[in-house]
Formats: C-alpha cells, structure tokens, sequence
C-alpha cells in the first residue's frame, strides 16, 4: 500500500516577478483569481475586466495573479520587466504579476499542475487550453474553473467572487 502524501494548493510555492517565492496561503483567506496572461494574445483585453474586478472587490478580501505564459502562440514572449511594463502602461494593472510560467507538459509550474486538477462547468478538467484561463479558489479551498472565452466580469464568475467574500 502506498501512501500520497495531500499538498494544500495554498502551500505550492511559485515565483515572484523579482525573482522571491510566494504562495496562495501569503493572500490569507482572500478569494483569489488565478489567470495565465499573454499580453499578444487577442484575448488581452480582458486585462481591463480582471482590474476593474482588482478595484471592485481588493479592499473586500479578494485578489487577481497573473501568471505570463509564452505556451501558446509565444503570445507573451517578452522578459518579465517588458510584460510588467506592459500591463502598466497599457491596463493600469495594480494586481500582483508573477514570473512566466509553462501551464501545460512536464515542466509545468506545480501550481498549475494543481489547477489542472479542477473541473470547468462542462465537468472536464486537465490541459489549459488557451490565454486567459481563470480559476477561482475559495477560503474554504474550492477551485472553480472558467475556460479562456468566460470574460472575467460574467455572471458566474462575479457570483462566485461574491458569495465568497467576508461580510
């Protein structure tokens, strides 16, 4: 008999844009938006959606990561001071943007290999398809899963955010 031993999402660490570690459990019990961004990808505007939600819920107990990701297209080929550049200048991002990641294959980041793991509302679950896949994780550690064309401000995702918050 083997035993596996649980790792909590919270706890798989992750790089930092300077280069420093992080994970979900820094953001306490926040309700966190987990998106792998591409700054050339046509789905980038939704840049805007993800910020207006920052600036909607942030003093509430929520949180937006950005996760850049070059795997699809090579739609984020920049070094990680041009993608931070860019989503200043072009969104006015004030969400935390972390180092690129690889979503998908063997050397994807654990934290998305973790993801993966979570159903979307048709009920599948495995490879991150494209840009701008969301994953919201709930204090109670729930991961509800939104595929690319789900815009950041749609009902199901803003109810999700909502009912979650404290208060």
């Amino acid at each position: 008999m083997t035993s596996e031993t649980v790792v909590d999402i919270r706890d798989i660490p992750f790089h930092t844009a300077d280069g420093g570690t992080a994970s979900l459990s820094d953001y306490g019990d926040k309700v966190i938006l987990i998106v792998n961004v591409a700054s050339k990808c046509g789905l980038a505007p939704q840049y805007e959606q993800l910020e207006e939600l920052q600036r909607t819920y942030g003093d509430r107990g929520f949180t937006v990561l950005g996760f850049p990701c070059n795997q699809f297209m090579g739609q984020e080929p920049g070094s990680i001071d041009e993608i931070l550049d860019y989503c200043a200048v072009n969104w006015g991002i004030t969400f935390p943007i972390f180092d690129k990641v690889k979503v998908n294959g063997g050397g994807a980041a654990p934290i998305y290999k973790a993801l993966k793991k979570a159903k979307d509302s048709e009920g599948a679950h495995g490879p991150i398809i494209w840009n701008f896949e969301k994953f919201v994780l709930t204090p109670g550690g729930t991961v509800h899963r939104f595929r690319p064309t789900v815009k950041p401000d749609d009902p199901a995702i803003v109810s999700v955010i909502e009912s979650n918050l404290p208060g």
